[in-house]
Parts: C-alpha cells; structure tokens; sequence
C-alpha cells in the first residue's frame, strides 16, 4: 500500500493487472465507505499451511496503529501463545474458550463440515479475539498474508538487508535451504545457522530466520525478528534500487498480489494507498511488547502473558495517548533495524 501510494496515478490498474484478492474478513454488514481519517488500526495475520486442507493457525499476529494524523504509524506484535478468552463461532461451531493460545482462534474459526478450510472466518474470529484482549474494539482493516508469498516478494525485490542480533540455527532447514529430515522427535540433519552480523538474505533465508521460536527469547523474538523483516522490506522497496526499475516494480507486485487476502471495509487498496501516502519506513515504529511464559502447578508450560508495561501500551493505543506513552517508555521501540 505504502509502496502503491507514490504513484496514485496508476494505483487502480495496478491493483487490477495484480490480482490483489479481497474478502469480507470480519463478518458484518457492508458498510457504506467513509472517507478514511485517523487514527486507524489494521489487524495483519501471517499464515503458514502446508497445503490448502491443512486448517490454518495464526502464525503471526501484528497490529498496525496509524496515528491520527496518518504520517506515522506503530506496528506492534502478539504472541502466537498468548493465553486468551476466545469467544463462540456458531459459523464454524466452535463453543468458546475460557483460555487458549491466542493461534487457535484462526484453526477454530477456519473449520467447515466439508471441503478446504475457511480463512476468512479463521480471520473473522481471530480480530473478535484479538479485540477482546486489546480493547481495540474494531479494526479499520485487515490482511491475510501467506508467508510463502512473503519469500516471493523478497526474491523480487532482490533480497533484503537484515541485522542479525542473535546466532540463530533453523529447526526446519539445511544450509542449502532443503528440508531437514523430520524424526520422531524433532529433527536430524545439517542446520542452516545465521550469524551475528548484516547479511543480504535471499527470500528462503529472511523467512526462514524470521521464523524460528525456539532460540534465545523464544517467541519475543521471533516477533522481533518479523517486525525487522517488515522494515527491511520497506526499506528495499522505496530504495532506488528498485523503484527507479519498471521490471523491478512489476515482479515485486505480481509477487504481492499473489500473496495477499485483503478486507478495507469497503474501501479499495487504492483508498488505503491515498491515505497512507505520507506514511514512510521512517516513521514507522516497531514496537516490542515484552511478557513471560505462564505455567501451572505443576510446572507444565501453558502459554504467555504480556508485561505490565506491554498492558500499558495496548491501552494507551485504545486511549489516544500512544504518542506520549512511548516517550516515557523508550524501551519498547526496537533498536534493530
């Protein structure tokens, strides 16, 4: 969108050529568009499947605060195994949940009687979960990405630059970027290792190192590692390097499009572009929320719970005073980019 926003002209063929698909991803009525104004929150979902039965669990799970000026913007991140309420889906038959991981929500809503899962209910009761734990009580937007669409964009852009902050070695891969041979328990074989450092990554290898939870700081890391992902992205797609390239661009969008489930309530891409339009890489903040692992009496891990602080930012996002709360709580902006 940010991209698109710089050249509005073309903005409209552009999303045609591209096939940028859309759904309703929130289940309501069709609301007759407004004109968009700050601030505004958009709910991004990564998902994973291995194949199209496979029914999907949120693999990543981001929210997008534009402030009410729509020239800056907060992206903050939720743990995959966040302990929270999900509420009933009479649309999948899914009962409740007094207390689950905060990925489930996608896997309960998704379910049908008979035929491929259904990702836009998956989404539907994951943004009312989403909700209830945020108190952002409605999205302006939302998105479904496939991360294997993510891999296709990097490659088009060429690769992207990533700051890696920890030795990092992939449960899922070799050096070569093959599959690692699954065993009974865990895995056996070579590991692709990414070391501390910059490294040019190709798409297989960003993806792959932005996924890997079991390392050092487990899921928060991951998190960060993702939100990096994004800025690096960013980065490489306004560089001269690629906008100043026609073929460039269009391998990047038809990449895009391929890997994108967009809802604008109503409003198009080409509306979202326009009003982002002053929304740059730089002012764009990624936000880290720390928290801990919850266990129960016994010992057994159970999930995660956000630190007071982190509590504190979600309910400054709600309240309006995002702004000054991140002043006098430097430390959640992350410092790698």
């Amino acid at each position: 969108m940010i991209l698109s926003g710089a050249a509005l002209a073309a903005v409209d063929l552009v999303i045609a050529r591209y096939n940028v698909a859309t759904a309703d991803l929130f289940g309501e009525p069709s609301e007759k568009p407004v004109p968009l104004q700050g601030p505004l929150n958009v709910l991004l979902v990564g998902i994973d499947p291995r194949t199209e039965e496979e029914v999907p669990r949120a693999d990543s799970v981001m929210v997008v605060h534009v402030g009410p000026e729509l020239d800056k913007a907060y992206v903050f991140s939720l743990p995959r195994d966040l302990l929270v309420s999900i509420p009933p889906f009479p649309k999948s038959g899914f009962g409740g949940a007094a207390r689950d991981r905060l990925a489930h929500a996608m896997f309960h809503g998704a379910q049908v009687e008979s035929g491929p899962p259904d990702v836009a209910k998956g989404f539907e009761l994951l943004a009312q979960t989403v909700s209830g734990v945020t108190g952002i009580g409605r999205f302006d937007a939302g998105a479904i990405v496939d991360f294997g669409g993510f891999e296709r964009v990097i490659d088009a852009l060429g690769g992207v630059e990533m700051v890696v902050d920890q030795e990092v070695r992939s449960l899922h891969l070799r050096p070569d970027g093959t599959e690692r041979d699954p065993a009974p328990v865990g895995y056996t074989g070579p590991q692709k290792v990414y070391e501390v450092g910059t490294h040019h990554f190709q798409g297989w290898e960003a993806l792959d190192f932005a996924r890997q939870r079991y390392i050092e700081g487990g899921d928060y890391a991951r998190q960060r590692h993702q939100q990096q992902l994004v800025r690096a992205m960013l980065s490489k797609a306004f560089s001269a390097e690629v906008v100043t390239k026609p073929a460039q661009v269009d391998r990047v969008l038809r990449a895009a499009g391929k890997s994108l489930l967009f809802s604008g309530r109503g409003l198009s891409l080409a509306d979202w572009a326009l009003a982002l339009r002053h929304v740059k890489p730089e002012s764009l903040l990624l936000i880290h929320l720390a928290g801990g692992g919850v266990t129960d009496s016994a010992g057994e891990y159970l999930g995660e719970a956000l630190d007071a602080t982190a509590l504190g930012f979600v309910e400054a996002v709600v309240d309006g005073r995002v702004g000054g709360y991140v002043v006098q709580h430097p430390e959640l902006i992350s410092q790698w980019h």
